[in-house]
């Protein structure tokens, strides 16, 4: 079917939206009517060649949409179903199969390398074949995705929020409650209040630390945070965070998240722990310096990775809806919406930091 997407033809260009063929669902997939897709730093640092993926390629990877077609296999989503895509996985790898999708062991392949499951790719212009992103690429007005990336969500809920809840909202929230999992009355700290660290800070709310610090160089977003459940926030231009952690908690924190993508400051998330802390780190950091005598074997502290907030996102986004509906997870607030022909400015914004998440709107 000819359907409209923005292609990405060569590193750091824009997007141009054009019109390109989807193929059919295979017996395992999904086509998918797209309402909305979030935008997210992975998408801008796979536009940037950043993380390498094959050229042209469709992005997207937070889509929100309708089933209009399943495969002769798929029995978890039905045409009508309103679903969210996330992440692919393999679903037969020892990590997939004890629970773990986030650490297949053909994650990176799945979601990087520019094909689907079966090593094919379903999306064309003309004679050449474009990438696909995720196992997805919902930048577009349809998408075709394995059934082990689609969600079936309730109805009820505005299906153009949802979308974001595939990767970056996930994320955040997954690394604190599926992954940290801090008790009651422990202490956090969230170094950059994007979507993934305001995501976390709503988790800790949730959870109910007693100190959940939000650290950013945006006073408007550290705003944002208090009113999201930081107790405290810490614009990291004017004092120097570890101190001033420490001074807040009487010694450093039990936990921290580190989503910003700085080298030192995924030092600073492990300086700023009390002994045998643990520092998650979700951005895609590189090259960070640490002594690891004193910032870790001292103290016996911990650094731990999470990829996708060690979620199965089957059952962690309806987990994460219920507690959109209750009240106690408002990522609504996080949310600025565009049209698809505004793609370019939706990117510009977020890398600005002029607005949190955007989500585009195929129309």
């Amino acid at each position: 079917m000819e359907i409209k997407a923005a292609v990405t033809h060569d590193k750091g260009k824009d997007f141009k939206l054009e019109e390109v063929r989807l193929d059919d669902p295979k017996d395992n997939e999904v086509l998918v009517k797209i309402v909305a897709s979030g935008v997210c730093h992975t998408d801008a640092v796979a536009k940037d060649q950043d993380v390498p993926v094959p050229l042209p390629a469709v992005l997207g990877h937070e889509g929100s949409g309708i089933v209009e077609k399943v495969g002769s296999n798929v029995q978890t989503v039905e045409s009508g179903d309103h679903v969210v895509l996330s992440f692919s996985s393999c679903g037969h790898c020892e990590n997939c199969l004890s629970g773990h999708p986030t650490y297949c062991l053909y994650f990176n392949d799945l979601n990087f390398g520019g094909v689907m499951n079966d090593q094919t790719k379903r999306i064309h212009q003309g004679d050449q074949e474009l990438s696909t992103f995720f196992g997805q690429s919902s930048f577009g007005t349809y998408a075709v995705a394995n059934a082990r990336n689609v969600v079936k969500v309730d109805k009820d809920v505005d299906l153009s929020l949802l979308g974001p809840l595939g990767c970056g909202i996930q994320t955040g929230a997954g690394t604190v409650l599926n992954k940290l999992q801090p008790n009651f009355g422990e202490t956090i700290a969230v170094y950059g209040c994007g979507a993934v660290g305001l995501s976390a800070i709503m988790a800790a709310n949730i959870v109910g630390c007693a100190k959940i610090i939000a650290v950013d160089v945006h006073d408007s977003r550290l705003e944002l945070a208090k009113e999201l459940g930081a107790t405290d926030v810490i614009n990291s231009k004017e004092v120097d965070i570890v101190d001033e952690i420490k001074n807040i908690t009487d010694g450093g924190v039990n936990y921290t998240v580190e989503s910003t993508s700085v080298p030192t400051l995924a030092r600073y998330s492990v300086q700023a722990l009390k002994p045998l802390g643990v520092s998650a780190v979700v951005g895609v950091t590189q090259e960070a310096e640490f002594n690891v005598f004193e910032d870790i074997m001292a103290e016996g502290k911990s650094i731990v990775g999470a990829i996708e907030g060690n979620a199965i996102p089957q059952l962690f986004i309806p987990k994460l809806i219920s507690y959109y509906k209750a009240g106690k997870f408002p990522f609504d607030k996080l949310v600025k919406f565009y049209e698809f022909d505004e793609i370019n400015q939706a990117f510009k914004d977020s890398k600005e930091g002029t607005t949190v998440k955007p989500i585009v709107k195929m129309g």
